[in-house]
């Protein structure tokens, strides 16, 4: 059973040494940065599936994105959220995927790190991770709040805000390919080979 209330407050909220928030979440992008304030560090899932009636081998016509509104209503948006003392950073991620997007799947090995400067001037520092998404709920804690939306690729990408972004959906997209040829070229060399 899924809990319909997103957590609230700050009592278990994680900190840096330097007394910054700890969040996975929403990076607003500046990649240079010279003044160090207050470092954050902050994450964020990009749930993806195939669609299964896609009859094409190509990944980018295959995958689709699921994207969030913010609840300010600023744009679509990837899930993301507090990094709490109780769970681990892929707890984290996995759980603000469930508050905000309404689903779950598997989390994978992350995309990468980023370094940016907050509109507020707080540096922060972005980690992404990909969810293959497996469940998607018809009742979740923020769909009051959100929309939820399943984009292609090509449609993903061109609402990417940043390029913080489209860099995370491209490593996204070359790791997927590799693994798929991969799987294509280990499934030749072990398969019979018929000769006439």
């Amino acid at each position: 059973m899924v809990s319909m209330a997103s957590r609230q407050g700050r009592q278990l909220q994680r900190y840096s040494s330097g007394g910054g928030r700890l969040v996975v979440g929403l990076i607003y992008c500046c990649f240079f940065c010279f003044v160090l304030i207050d470092v954050s560090l902050i994450c964020r899932c990009i749930p993806y599936k195939f669609d299964l009636n896609c009859s094409s081998c190509d990944l980018l016509r295959s995958m689709e994105v699921l994207v969030i509104s913010s609840q300010k209503g600023y744009g679509m948006m990837f899930p993301k959220g507090g990094w709490e003392s109780d769970e681990t950073i892929k707890q984290a991620a996995c759980r603000e995927a469930l508050e905000e997007a309404g689903v779950q799947g598997e989390l994978e090995r992350r995309l990468g790190q980023w370094k940016y400067t907050s509109s507020i001037q707080t540096v922060n520092e972005g980690i992404l991770f990909p969810l293959n998404v497996t469940e998607e709920l018809l009742h979740w804690p923020e769909m009051s709040v959100r929309q939820r939306r399943w984009v292609s690729v090509a449609e993903a990408r061109e609402g990417c805000k940043h390029p913080w972004m489209r860099e995370a959906l491209d490593r996204l997209v070359r790791r997927l390919s590799s693994s798929i040829r991969h799987r294509r070229s280990s499934s030749l060399s072990t398969s019979t080979r018929c000769r006439a």
